[in-house]
């Protein structure tokens, strides 16, 4: 990847001083920016905004529309931080600039057509419509034999720095696993041999 590539597309890049891998999303700076603008005046949001990329109905920044949904609605992210032509080999080094090229699939599910709830606010089985979608799209992109790690995250409010209030999540399908879950996922592995080596010294 050139330096042109590394400022246009996703990736990710080494930080020697601790040895672990960030992701990097560029082109993410693109996308349309409706969360926290420091607006001291406090209202209730309503329940259908003619403004909102996500509200049924409304054209999304991207240019699409959304349909009338009633329940659940997922569609790919218009502004992703990473890209399924990205790249899948080849990579960067510089002095300190090591980088990888990071392939992947991000998705958008809305919780509800209702703007002004969130999922704290729902009733049960509005929940757990939402917890079935968050099953069937962690299953389906886990079956994707180039996706490693599969993330499924809300970041609920401005502060949080959420770009839309509307009701939704996202979600992040990776070509590799990310620092925290691999740290894990080695834990795992070591715990699993030990309990191994334990069970056949019993025997």
């Amino acid at each position: 990847m050139s330096l042109s590539d590394l400022q246009r597309n996703p990736h990710r890049r080494f930080n020697p001083l601790t040895g672990e891998w960030v992701l990097v999303s560029p082109q993410r700076t693109q996308r349309p920016w409706l969360g926290k603008v420091d607006d001291s005046s406090q209202h209730d949001p309503p329940a259908y905004d003619p403004d909102c990329y996500l509200c049924p109905g409304n054209a999304r920044a991207g240019g699409m529309r959304n349909p009338g949904y009633e329940g659940t609605f997922v569609f790919e992210n218009d502004y992703p931080a990473l890209l399924p032509e990205a790249p899948q080999t080849g990579g960067e080094e510089s002095g300190l600039l090591v980088a990888q090229a990071e392939g992947g699939i991000c998705r958008v599910v809305c919780f509800s057509p209702s703007h002004d709830l969130a999922i704290a606010r729902m009733k049960p089985e509005e929940i757990r419509a939402v917890v079935d979608v968050w099953t069937e799209q962690y299953e389906s992109l886990g079956r994707i034999p180039w996706i490693q790690h599969v993330q499924i995250f809300e970041n609920r409010g401005a502060l949080a720095g959420a770009s839309n209030p509307h009701p939704h999540c996202q979600i992040w399908a990776s070509s590799s696993i990310p620092n925290l879950p691999g740290k894990e996922l080695a834990s795992f592995r070591e715990y699993r041999k030990r309990g191994s080596l334990v069970c056949c010294a019993t025997t």
